[in-house]
């Protein structure tokens, strides 16, 4: 079973009291954009075989998003982090880094 600690209200949660968002961390195109970013954005996503950074909502708790780095293998969490953050935390990426030396991710 995959266990999140939101970082909004501090509980752990199992994957059942959460609502996954899909992948994090998308530049979005507003009006104005070229078609074929705004196609990009809407159908083009990652899917890989190994670490992932995904948004996720406490649903059953605080009502938050927030984002998660895992392994979609093993389902190993690396951390969890503020939806309002651009990109993943040094600490996080780091952590992924030393446990997955060959990761060429962020």
């Amino acid at each position: 079973m995959l266990l999140l600690t939101c970082p909004n209200c501090g509980a752990e949660c199992a994957e059942t009291e959460l609502a996954a968002g899909g992948e994090a961390h998308l530049k979005r195109f507003g009006p104005g954009s070229e078609d074929g970013d705004f196609t990009s954005y809407l159908f083009q996503r990652k899917n890989p075989k190994g670490v992932h950074f995904e948004r996720w909502r406490h649903a059953f708790g605080c009502g938050k998003w927030f984002h998660a780095a895992r392994c979609t293998v093993t389902l190993e969490v690396f951390g969890t982090y503020s939806a309002q953050t651009t990109e993943p935390p040094k600490e996080i990426v780091d952590k992924v880094k030393a446990k997955r030396p060959e990761w060429e991710g962020w």
